[in-house]
């Protein structure tokens, strides 16, 4: 039991560090954890949250972008790298990623998204 406390309290601690080095403010950092939880436990800083908010950076989004996206909309970090890759290239070669910076085309169903954009 005090191995596995030590795991998520290391977990949080490094997870709570990249947000704030993202830009989150403590209230932004604290709304995120506590809106998707699964962020703490089931998802790899290095495989998982890192690579996505590289994935937007290449795609255009500022650091305050990516702020206010994870912070509003924390879920769709537990997307796949797939679904995001897709649809960002999607969008991207329409040319209108950048009026979609709220990042809420990610979290529509596929039959949604195709209509609305492919």
């Amino acid at each position: 039991p005090q191995l596995m406390g030590c795991r998520v309290e290391e977990n949080l601690k490094s997870k709570v560090q990249w947000l704030k080095e993202l830009g989150m403010d403590d209230s932004q950092v604290a709304k995120t954890i506590t809106t998707f939880p699964q962020l703490i436990g089931s998802l790899s800083l290095e495989e998982n949250l890192k690579p996505k908010v590289q994935t937007l950076r290449e795609h255009g989004f500022s650091d305050k972008q990516i702020v206010k996206v994870l912070s509003t909309w924390p879920a769709l970090l537990g997307l796949s790298s797939k679904r995001w890759a897709h649809r960002l290239g999607v969008l991207h070669a329409l040319g209108v990623l950048k009026n979609h910076s709220s990042c809420s085309f990610m979290g529509l169903t596929d039959v949604v998204f195709a209509a609305r954009f492919e």
